[in-house]
């Protein structure tokens, strides 16, 4: 990219960047056109996303191939029930010079040491296990024995997660899953689309991806996308969403005070802005819209949002909730 851009044509490179990435992301994966979008959203948000669906539907194969069209390290760590910290991390040794024959520690670094790290099926493995990213998802660092590691950006962890009802898994614990920045939940394809997916078998092997951007791209956009305007009434609304999904005497939504344990926190405010502000520009528009925060709320919170035992016996879904609390915040401003 030419440094000598504006601001403005820099935007149109990024958007411009955006649909070459998706079509070489379509050479191999057909339809899950919103996992897509939902997944390059995250990465141009420098946020962490889980990609929650059942085995069989590509979403391993999607992570490998967006680490390819933007030319970044990419790393993956099989989540399984035996799996320990230091296999993440890494791990301090010690080991002997064969000049000096003195001793010295030295760090093993983990695979956790990347740009994108896929964590596939992190629900396979205990908390214990789980929580050795929480330090490098916020922190974007790990510490042993006494030391500090830097890790360098851009990191971005993409967690895939088999449904919970399944046997063998875990819940993530709740302080991990406000690191993600968004769910994303992946469908069933339509019939015509794995009519399209059976015949990709054949010829798979052969499909090359281009590389179309890589690591100091992805951090000019991030910078420029801050400066990315937002109308004062739009961040009040976003706020008000927040605080209509919490539980209390003045929350005027009976079904929260009826089926939710816990609301979403002010991470989650943020995060709605920063997805949305993402998901305006790459869709090429000038100014962030109500419809772009609407869009992108679900996927944001439908992992924050805890439902008490009443609304899971109920079957009552997070997204119930969500849908209502959209309708009564543009209401409220």
């Amino acid at each position: 990219m030419n440094e000598g851009l504006s601001d403005i044509d820099k935007i149109r490179y990024f958007q411009d960047s955006f649909t070459k990435i998706k079509k070489e992301i379509q050479k191999v994966i057909i339809g899950q056109e919103r996992m897509i979008d939902l997944l390059l959203v995250s990465l141009f948000s420098d946020g962490h996303s889980i990609v929650m669906g059942v085995p069989g539907l590509a979403k391993t194969t999607l992570i490998s191939t967006v680490a390819k069209a933007l030319s970044l390290q990419y790393s993956r760590i099989q989540f399984t029930p035996d799996l320990m910290p230091s296999d993440i991390i890494g791990m301090e040794i010690l080991q002997e010079d064969r000049n000096t024959l003195k001793k010295e520690t030295i760090f093993v670094k983990g695979p956790i040491f990347t740009n994108i790290l896929l964590a596939d099926e992190i629900n396979r493995s205990p908390p214990k296990t789980q929580s050795a990213l929480l330090q490098a998802m916020q922190e974007y660092n790990v510490t042993i024995g006494g030391r500090t590691y830097e890790i360098i950006r851009p990191f971005i962890v993409f967690a895939t997660q088999n449904p919970i009802e399944q046997e063998g898994t875990y819940p993530l614990p709740e302080a991990q899953l406000d690191r993600f920045l968004m769910l994303i939940k992946v469908d069933y394809p339509s019939y015509e689309e794995e009519v399209e997916i059976a015949k990709l078998v054949t010829y798979q092997d052969n499909i090359t991806i281009n590389s179309i951007i890589g690591r100091d791209e992805l951090i000019e956009f991030k910078r420029i996308i801050t400066k990315f305007p937002i109308p004062e009434h739009l961040i009040k609304y976003t706020v008000e969403i927040g605080r209509l999904s919490r539980p209390s005497d003045e929350n005027p939504i009976k079904e929260v005070n009826e089926y939710v344990r816990w609301g979403v926190g002010p991470r989650a405010i943020q995060h709605i802005i920063i997805t949305a502000r993402t998901n305006s520009i790459l869709k090429g528009k000038s100014a962030l819209e109500i419809e772009d925060i609407q869009d992108i709320v679900p996927a944001v919170l439908n992992h924050r949002i805890i439902l008490n035992f009443k609304a899971i016996s109920q079957k009552i879904s997070p997204e119930n909730i969500i849908d209502l609390i959209i309708r009564v915040a543009k209401k409220r401003i």
